[in-house]
């Protein structure tokens, strides 16, 4: 992606966007900041020979455009009518401008683009729009808490993206109602403490990442394409799926990790019928990358394979793959020591 100069480019205006957005100290920075990260990642995803990246980059577009519409209009309205003083009217402006950055950041009840678009794009793309793109509507929501639609938001995002998954085949929709379901888990953890946001946001890139390369580097797409990885001895398939498992939360691997910070803090703050909701839609999420895992382990087909042309085995990607799950497995183990040490 890197070799054209354009896109590096619309990469960097793409970084200078969120950036702009969360050090303004007005609103009208605010918008145009978010408006120069839009416009920077629509050359990104779009491609002349691929008619499905066209149709996600104007779907993009054109639900982004309407957020932003949404979010202009509610910091106006706030301006013009601030003189009142009315705290019904700052209550339902408060509502329309949260609910313009859910819209933004794909994030239920508001998510009905975000599989769509993830479906259409290449793994890079998708890391970009799992990620990055989160930063900006995540910390500008920090600003205006509304603690019951914030419940509300968490609610659905942890349902929808939990029960969203459950018939898809494709793995980039998979992926993206586990991102849906991930933003629930941080919407929780920025509502009284923006360091867990800050660790649970980081390990989750770090994760993010590895599966998508992981996918990258395997060329696999939908669910049938995980039988070409048969032939693998299970040393090389566990180092493949450790990363997945680690995704899903399951201890004791590193993605438990932001997860057990956002459960201690949820308990010692008794929100307890939340934490219970969370928990319990969080384990079908869970249920999608043991499922991944199942097929390559205790399936034998050796017949269906996809990729022949390409070389599993070289020491480079072997080395990476082996350093991911070696994290992956004793990074937990690393950080308890240190809290510990502390």
């Amino acid at each position: 992606m890197l070799k054209n100069s354009y896109k590096m480019l619309f990469l960097l205006t793409l970084f200078l966007g969120t950036l702009i957005s969360i050090s303004s100290s007005s609103w009208f920075s605010v918008w145009m900041g978010l408006e120069i990260n839009l416009l920077s990642f629509i050359p990104l995803t779009m491609k002349s020979n691929n008619l499905f990246s066209s149709e996600a980059s104007l779907k993009y577009f054109l639900t982004q455009a309407l957020a932003s519409s949404i979010l202009l209009f509610s910091i106006i309205l706030f301006f013009i009518i601030s003189f009142k003083n009315s705290n019904n009217t700052n209550f339902l402006i408060n509502i329309i401008f949260t609910m313009s950055l859910m819209m933004k950041m794909g994030m239920a009840p508001f998510h009905f683009w975000f599989p769509i678009v993830m479906e259409g794009l290449n793994w890079i793309n998708n890391l970009l729009l799992m990620t990055w793109q989160k930063i900006a509507p995540m910390i500008l929501l920090s600003y205006c808490l509304n603690f019951y639609f914030f419940l509300f938001g968490i609610i659905m995002s942890v349902i929808f993206g939990s029960i969203g998954g459950l018939n898809q085949t494709s793995l980039r929709k998979l992926m993206a109602y586990s991102s849906i379901n991930h933003l629930g888990w941080m919407t929780a953890s920025i509502l009284n403490n923006q360091n867990i946001w800050k660790i649970y946001f980081l390990f989750y890139c770090f994760l993010s990442f590895t599966v998508i390369f992981i996918f990258l580097n395997f060329k696999l797409f939908n669910m049938n394409q995980i039988f070409s990885l048969m032939n693998f001895k299970n040393l090389i398939k566990t180092i493949i799926f450790i990363p997945l498992l680690s995704l899903g939360g399951l201890p004791p691997f590193l993605g438990f990790f932001p997860k057990w910070l956002v459960i201690d803090y949820l308990t010692s703050m008794n929100y307890i019928i939340l934490l219970l909701i969370m928990v319990n839609f969080t384990l079908i999420t869970l249920f999608f990358y043991l499922r991944l895992s199942y097929s390559a382990f205790l399936l034998n087909h050796n017949e269906m394979n996809f990729n022949l042309n390409y070389n599993y085995y070289k020491p480079k990607n072997l080395l990476i793959f082996s350093l991911i799950s070696f994290f992956s497995i004793f990074g937990l183990l690393f950080i308890n020591m240190m809290f510990l040490i502390n």
